[in-house]
C-alpha cells in the first residue's frame, strides 16, 4: 500500500493518457484536436458513463492518494504540505468534473447546472496545479532543476490556455491547445512525483 501512494502521482501522470486514449476508441470519429477531453463524458456522448469510470474517478483517488502521501511525509516542511493539500484538491475536481458531465455542445449559450459546476471544478483544477508548482519555483528547499522545470510548466500552462481560448473563440482546433495545456501541468506532477520519491 505503501508503494501505491508513494508512486500515485506517477501513476496517475501515465493512467491519464492512456485513460483519455482508450475512452476516445469507444466513441466514433472523436476529434483529439477538435473536441475537449470533457466530451467524451458530456451528456449524451457514447462514452458518458464509460469515461468517468475509466479517467475521472481512478484519477481522483490517484491524485488525493499522492496529496496524502506528501502531507504525511513531509508534514515538517509546510509548503510540502500546502502542495499536497492542491493535490488533493485537484483530485476532488476531477471526482467533481466527472460526476457532472459538461453539455454536449461546448459552445451552447446557456449552459446546465452540471455544466457550470463541471466548468468551475476545471477552474479550481487548473488553479491547483498553477498554485502548486509556483510554490516550488520560490521554495529553496527544492534543487534548481525541479524549480526550473515547474516555471517552464507554469509558462507552457498558461501559453496553451491563451492559445486555448483563441482557439476556442474561433471554434478551430481547441482541443489541442486544452492537451497542451493540461499536458504541462501533467508534466510537473510527473517531474515532481519522481523528485520526492527518489
Amino acid at each position: 500500500m505503501d508503494g501505491l501512494f508513494q508512486y500515485s502521482g506517477i501513476i496517475a501522470s501515465i493512467w491519464i493518457v492512456v485513460g483519455i486514449y482508450f475512452a476516445s476508441l469507444f466513441y466514433p470519429s472523436f476529434s483529439h484536436s477538435r473536441q475537449f477531453c470533457s466530451e467524451l463524458g458530456a451528456f449524451g456522448s457514447p462514452t458518458q458513463k464509460l469515461s468517468p469510470l475509466v479517467n475521472n474517478y481512478p484519477l481522483g483517488a490517484l491524485f488525493i492518494l499522492f496529496g496524502c502521501y506528501l502531507i504525511s511525509n513531509f508534514s515538517a516542511h509546510l509548503p510540502t504540505v500546502f502542495i499536497g493539500l492542491m493535490v488533493i484538491i485537484h483530485g476532488l475536481g476531477t471526482w467533481v468534473c466527472g460526476y457532472f458531465p459538461m453539455d454536449a455542445d461546448p459552445y451552447t449559450k446557456k449552459p446546465t447546472r452540471s455544466c457550470l459546476i463541471h466548468s468551475w471544478s476545471g477552474v479550481l483544477m487548473l488553479l491547483s496545479f498553477i498554485i502548486a508548482p509556483t510554490i516550488v519555483v520560490f521554495s529553496n528547499y527544492y534543487s534548481l532543476t525541479i524549480r526550473l522545470v515547474s516555471l517552464i510548466c507554469i509558462v507552457g500552462c498558461f501559453y496553451f490556455s491563451y492559445r486555448l481560448n483563441v482557439a476556442f473563440k474561433a471554434k478551430t482546433v481547441p482541443g489541442i491547445y486544452q492537451r497542451l495545456s493540461y499536458g504541462f501541468q501533467i508534466l510537473w506532477l510527473f517531474v515532481y512525483s519522481f523528485f520526492v520519491v527518489a
